[in-house]
């Protein structure tokens, strides 16, 4: 460890199931300074159910520059902290990378405490024979630019994994039934919940079996692999297109990197002069 400073732990917590707790992780929990959360409400709840108190600090994606500081700070000071997100491993699909980037930089050691992931969960229920696999996560809200990203995906011909709010599961559903047929999929919700449901199908299927209206919480969608098809892919209509919706540079460069191949470098340099 590095001498004077303190440890940022990134804690995995439950995606639902509070049993699915590690005893590392309530150790951890249970012996830092300050726990930092997505949303400290929610966290409460379960550090209560715990019987821990630790102080609590918000860090979420609006304000994860002032917390970061204020995180560091501590660290610095010597104290422990301890990372967790709403439920499952903190840095996948949310603002964790960022303090984490953050410690790296001022030397502060990062130790992860694994345990529960929606990604992993998933997997291991679905019944495909998973070598690789892309990690997607949240697709842009916009249709056109969430279309763009399932055609480059598609290309690949990789099995992908998606994450997708209730409100726009029925949308995805359909854009995946244009874009990639008849691929089987896997839908997980309320996973490790009393009401855990996998459905299986074409995304078709899938979305005739869902109740529009009646869908609570994120799900996680496994679609199979299919036939890799070599396509020209023309990087700066959809640099554009991202970059209106929001994502970083450097997110534009991850995503479009990994789908085209093309050097994440080129792709941020493009990112960032247009």
């Amino acid at each position: 460890m590095t001498e004077g400073k303190g440890t940022l732990y990134i804690v995995a917590t439950p995606i639902g199931n509070l049993g699915d707790i590690t005893r590392r992780a309530e150790e951890v929990l249970g012996k830092v300074a300050l726990v930092a959360a997505e949303d400290t409400r929610h966290s409460r709840k379960l550090l209560s159910a715990l019987g821990i108190s630790t102080e609590m600090i918000s860090y979420r994606e609006h304000n994860r520059e002032d917390a970061a500081r204020r995180i560091t700070a501590r660290l610095e000071q010597g104290k422990d902290v301890a990372l967790i997100t709403d439920a499952g491993t903190p840095g996948v699909s949310d603002p964790g990378h960022f303090l984490v980037g953050r410690c790296v930089e001022k030397s502060i050691p990062v130790i992860p405490v694994p345990g529960p992931s929606a990604v992993t969960a998933l997997l291991s229920a679905s019944g495909m024979e998973l070598t690789r696999f892309l990690f997607q996560g949240f697709l842009p809200p916009k249709a056109r630019a969430r279309e763009e990203i399932l055609e480059q995906l598609a290309a690949s011909g990789f099995p992908l994994v998606l994450y997708e709010s209730p409100n726009r599961v029925l949308a995805t559903l359909d854009a995946i039934a244009r874009i990639m047929g008849d691929r089987r999929l896997v839908l997980g919700r309320e996973m490790t919940k009393l009401h855990e449901e996998f459905i299986r199908g074409t995304a078709g299927e899938v979305a005739h079996s869902l109740e529009e209206g009646k869908i609570k919480g994120e799900v996680t969608i496994l679609v199979e692999g299919g036939e890799p098809t070599r396509r020209t892919v023309d990087l700066l209509p959809a640099i554009k297109r991202l970059r209106a919706e929001g994502l970083s540079a450097s997110r534009v460069a991850a995503v479009l990197s990994q789908i085209t191949g093309e050097e994440r470098n080129m792709i941020y340099k493009m990112a960032t002069e247009n």
